[in-house]
């Protein structure tokens, strides 16, 4: 037996003999915990030897159910992140990085809102449903010929914010029909007896039965496409079955836990450290230690929260997950992600006439949106009526409304639809990624978790919130540049990195709210991003300042910005500090970013569209690109902001799922549009 054999043989006996092992001691500690304490001999007797008395059926049928629905939820996302890495060539693929998740749980909550029922087979339905169009559309985005692992999991995460946009309106506007899935969304093992697992058990027993049956097409697969089709292989027939595959076991999890993150990339990189490198085997250990990872995050859930009050699984997951994710990105820093010869110059160049044309009309339109603004409220339009009261003090009621309510609120939009439009302006030209904007950085989610932090903890006011979301943005942002620094910068792996802080910070978010005593919509609403009840203070306090100060600095170094959009070597050979320059820039462009956010909160897309629809105007480097994107930002924010007041009075919808369900169509269009540039 040569040594590699017996490496091998040990390795094997370790990952499934120990993994079983942990996997029991694992089961009897999670069966142990609870608010009522039950003797370790009690709990054996009620599995083994059961008696019709109360501790007995605690254990029956309301800790053991929980826990195997772990193991059976965990073995099958573990699963389905393999399948999904495989088929895909990407490593950081999953259910979550690829949105599937989200796909799944807004089909569900839209089902719960608008359709009697979801429960059981409806759900699974539904939930798969969402996972399938969630895929193709992700295939679609990311170029089905051309994509990368980079523009894949990009598109997966826009399109989770897109989905959980939409996820949250319902949740809003619905609280009441969707009261019980909020902590179900983060992901929970809660069972109240053994439905769920008798739901789950013969549809995961089939998915992974079916998978197995394909492991010998995935290992030929992964010789290359030319080779399987060499040796008789439809590849395009195999992928489309493992990814149904996935998208199936993923949606099985979501109708019985809910969307439960990370496992899948977890796992079965945990086993391919091992060594495994046959798909049986992959399959098999990653069911395994799946179900282990999905266990231990439910009983650490519960030591961290002795209160037992349900801190949601996922988020725990998303804990242990997103520095994995960070980890696993460094670690292929050098193989994947370089891109260092990418550029962001995008857009037609357009006749004089046409330029000269398109700041007068943008500000004329902006303008028409004052007016429009300060004349719309409840009783409808009254432009009339609200420029007598204006200018000739006709009606004191409707010039209070539009002076000292309406005027300031649009002010306040304008203003940070400018920050945002220039932020993600200067991350285009830094990240060379034609799809960033400071969501991409992580800025948004750390501004949430900044906010939420203050709102929660210790006798706060919420004249500091705003302070805290721009701590939290800052310290995103600082963390994603130590991350980056050894890699020189690199444009792509800023973006990744800041996919897994995003994660992080959203784990956090989760926590929170679950556990707070607020009410969900409200939480929700400042998630989302609002301009409500903003005025004269908020514009004083926190956008005047960065508007007045930071704004100039960045036009006068926007010949900067161009120079780095056109990639390293030409911005080298042009004398500039590549590294220096990138990180001055980000983080002068976060914090402007956090100034809007610490205001009107996590608002996305703004600092997506604005730029490239500048671009589209002007071309790819005209001289008023910079304040044509930034009337763009203002204007965009503006309309939202009308439209979430007028559009379901006398309910307001929050002004940044306007901007997704505006901006979305937008997004969808504009990165199928990229396949055309390599990101």
């Amino acid at each position: 037996m040569t040594r590699w054999e017996k490496h091998y043989i040990w390795t094997t006996v370790l990952t499934f003999g120990g993994g079983t092992v942990l996997l029991l001691l694992l089961l009897f500690i999670h069966i142990n915990q609870g608010s009522v304490s039950i003797a370790p001999s009690v709990i054996l007797e009620a599995i083994f030897q059961p008696k019709d008395d109360l501790a007995h059926h605690t254990v029956r049928f309301l800790r053991l159910p929980r826990a195997i629905i772990g193991i059976l939820a965990g073995g099958a996302l573990a699963v389905s992140g393999s399948l999904l890495q495989t088929i895909t060539k990407n490593p950081l693929a999953s259910s979550g990085t690829l949105g599937i998740h989200a796909g799944s749980y807004f089909a569900v909550v839209f089902a719960s809102v608008f359709f009697t029922t979801v429960a059981g087979l409806n759900g699974l339905f539904v939930a798969f449903l969402g996972g399938v169009l969630t895929a193709i559309l992700v295939y679609i985005l990311a170029g089905i010929n051309s994509s990368n692992p980079v523009k894949m999991v990009l598109a997966g995460m826009v399109i989770t914010m897109m989905f959980s946009a939409f996820t949250s309106l319902l949740q809003i506007f619905f609280e009441n029909e969707t009261a019980g899935l909020f902590l179900w969304g983060s992901g929970t093992l809660v069972q109240n007896n053994w439905e769920g697992v008798q739901f789950a058990l013969p549809f995961v027993l089939c998915g992974l039965l079916a998978t197995l049956s394909i492991a010998k097409s995935l290992d030929i697969f992964l010789l290359g496409e030319e080779v399987a089709t060499g040796l008789g292989q439809k590849t395009n027939r195999l992928r489309i079955i493992t990814v149904m595959l996935a998208v199936f076991l993923t949606a099985v999890t979501v109708s019985v836990v809910g969307p439960i993150g990370f496992v899948g990339i977890i796992a079965p990189h945990l086993i391919k450290l091992l060594g495994f490198r046959k798909h049986l085997s992959i399959l098999l250990a990653s069911f395994l230690w799946g179900a282990n990872v999905l266990l231990g995050a439910d009983v650490l859930a519960r030591i961290i929260d002795p209160s037992f009050s349900e801190l949601p699984v996922g988020a725990i997951t998303a804990f242990i997950g997103a520095p994995w994710l960070i980890w696993l990105i460094m670690r292929r820093k050098n193989r994947s992600y370089s891109g260092k010869e990418t550029g962001v110059l995008v857009g037609a160049v357009n006749n004089k006439r046409f330029q000269q044309m398109v700041i007068p009309v943008l500000l004329f339109l902006c303008m028409i949106t004052v007016l429009v603004g300060i004349s719309t409220g409840n009783e409808g339009f009254q432009v009339v009526q609200t420029i007598k009261a204006i200018f000739s003090n006709h009606d004191p009621f409707i010039r209070n409304m539009a002076i000292d309510f309406r005027l300031p609120r649009l002010l306040v939009a304008f203003v940070s639809g400018i920050l945002l439009a220039i932020s993600g302006y200067i991350f285009q030209g830094v990240l060379r990624n034609p799809l960033a904007d400071p969501s991409v950085i992580g800025i948004t989610s750390g501004a949430g978790v900044g906010a939420l932090l203050f709102i929660y903890f210790g006798s706060i006011t919420a004249t500091w919130v705003p302070v805290g979301a721009f701590i939290g943005a800052i310290i995103a942002f600082l963390i994603v540049m130590m991350l980056a620094y050894r890699s020189e910068f690199q444009p792509t792996l800023l973006a990744l990195l800041g996919i897994g802080i995003s994660a992080f910070g959203s784990a956090i978010i989760q926590i929170i709210v679950v556990n707070s005593e607020m009410a969900v919509a409200s939480s929700l609403t400042w998630l989302a991003g609002t301009t409500y009840a903003k005025g004269w203070s908020e514009l004083g306090y926190y956008l005047l300042g960065p508007l007045i100060v930071f704004i100039p600095i960045v036009y006068l170094v926007s010949d900067r910005i161009h120079t780095l959009a056109l990639g390293d070597d030409t911005a080298k050979g042009l004398g500039l500090n590549v590294v220096k320059t990138r990180f001055l820039l980000a983080l002068l462009a976060t914090i402007i970013a956090a100034s809007s956010v610490a205001t009107v909160g996590t608002i996305g897309f703004v600092g997506l569209i604005a730029p490239h629809m500048a671009r589209i105007l002007l071309g790819p480097a005209h001289k008023n690109l910079f304040i044509t994107t930034a009337l763009l930002g203002g204007i965009f924010l503006m309309i939202a902001d009308v439209l979430s007041r007028t559009l379901l009075v006398p309910k307001e919808i929050p002004t940044g799922i306007i901007i997704a369900i505006i901006g979305a169509p937008y997004f969808l269009w504009l990165m199928h549009r990229s396949n055309k540039i390599k990101i």
